[in-house]
């Protein structure tokens, strides 16, 4: 077996797993599971039509590069979401098996073990785990930028030391971010370019929440690199439609940027053997050319926070993200900081399942930026997501 595969971490829900083992949940409460971030609205019927449509796709191999018509599509969805120049479905655009699929490979493909005495790849943290497996196992050494509320929950670039930045070959940015919602200002993406630019670090920008937003549309890394008048250089973003379109099970998504990138990430994926399927491509191309569902999604997670924040704002200090279905809060002050003896409390006396913040973050720079917090996916149903907030602002009180 690979040796590299000792140094992965467990997954945060196989921790939680473990951590609520043999926890007793009485009162008779039927559970509410707000810990894990999988969309629980229905699946838009046009997805459905168009899959049961096009069954005749599962009689043919899939194209790697995937269809003319899916990657015009997105083409067409970028330029309008944005507001940039429509990009190249030839050579700008890669369909893949959703965002998770695609952001792990995209690091093998990328990270080129032999050109430093050991290749970084930069995290924010806390994070989404595939972000440090994927750098694992490609032969890199991840490092962490804590994502604090004094910065806004973004990373202190400038924090970074020079003989990092000149090891580093990949950055991760997550904007919206899971799990504090944050989203990237222009200035932030323009000091990102200018480090790019001077230490030739590829930024891979994760932005598989873009679309769950309450007053205004995230910006995203393609629109930043337009307004700012440079090309995609060194830039890759990925999106899905697990959360925009509520089909997680689609594994549908796609990357866009760098054309000479993805020129090599395309050769690399016609070996991995992850090809979209017909069917599920034009299922994707009717999903990605319809707004309306969309907006039907959104004003869903709105009503959410607007029943929820209020709840937990006094007990757990919570507020409204800029974006994303997540709530970041803290654990209440009698716990110490201790978010998962919280976590397990709140599953044994109130039957409501949280995760731990701590379980999204590694011990960097002297703190865990998870510890005292926990998140909260707002994703079940608006009665379900009430009436646990309820349970969890009764017991923090």
């Amino acid at each position: 077996m690979n040796p590299l595969l000792d140094r992965l971490q467990p997954y945060p829900f196989q921790r939680l797993k473990a951590l609520l083992a043999g926890a007793e949940h009485g009162n008779g409460l039927r559970h509410i599971d707000l810990s894990i971030g999988e969309p629980k609205h229905p699946t838009p019927e046009l997805i459905k039509t168009a899959l049961q449509a096009h069954f005749g796709g599962l009689a043919q191999y899939p194209a790697t590069l995937g269809s003319a018509d899916l990657r015009g599509a997105i083409a067409d969805w970028l330029a309008q979401r944005y507001d940039i120049a429509r990009p190249d479905p030839a050579s700008d655009i890669l369909p893949v098996n959703g965002s998770r699929e695609a952001l792990f490979s995209f690091v093998q493909a990328v990270i080129n073990p032999s050109a430093c005495e050991k290749p970084i790849v930069l995290s924010p943290n806390p994070f989404y785990q595939i972000y440090e497996g994927a750098a694992l196992l490609a032969g890199a050494e991840p490092y962490y930028l804590n994502c604090l509320p004094a910065q806004r929950f973004q990373p202190d670039w400038d924090s970074v030391p020079a003989d990092i930045w000149q090891r580093t070959q990949l950055l991760f940015v997550c904007s919206p971010g899971n799990p504090t919602g944050a989203v990237m200002s222009l200035d932030d993406w323009r000091r990102l370019f200018t480090l790019s630019d001077q230490y030739g670090f590829v930024i891979a920008s994760d932005e598989c929440y873009s679309e769950i937003w309450f007053d205004t549309p995230p910006l995203g890394a393609l629109q930043a690199a337009s307004q700012l008048g440079r090309g995609y250089q060194r830039l890759v973003v990925f999106s899905s439609l697990s959360k925009r379109s509520n089909a997680p099970g689609l594994r549908s998504g796609f990357v866009a940027g760098d054309a000479d990138i993805l020129a090599g990430f395309l050769l690399y994926r016609t070996y991995h053997g992850s090809a979209m399927s017909a069917t599920v491509q034009a299922a994707s191309a009717a999903a990605w050319r319809d707004e309306q569902h969309v907006a039907v999604n959104r004003a869903e997670y709105r009503a959410k926070f607007e029943a929820v924040v209020p709840l937990l704002a006094k007990p757990l200090g919570a507020e409204w993200p800029d974006a994303a279905f997540y709530l970041w809060t803290q654990v209440p002050q009698r716990y110490a900081g201790d978010d998962a003896a919280f976590c397990r409390d709140l599953y044994q006396h109130c039957h409501v399942t949280v995760l731990p913040g701590s379980y999204l973050a590694r011990d960097a720079h002297g703190q865990n930026p998870g510890a005292g917090r926990i998140r909260l996916a707002l994703v079940a149903p608006l009665t379900d997501c009430i009436e646990g907030a309820q349970r969890i602002a009764a017991y923090a009180n």
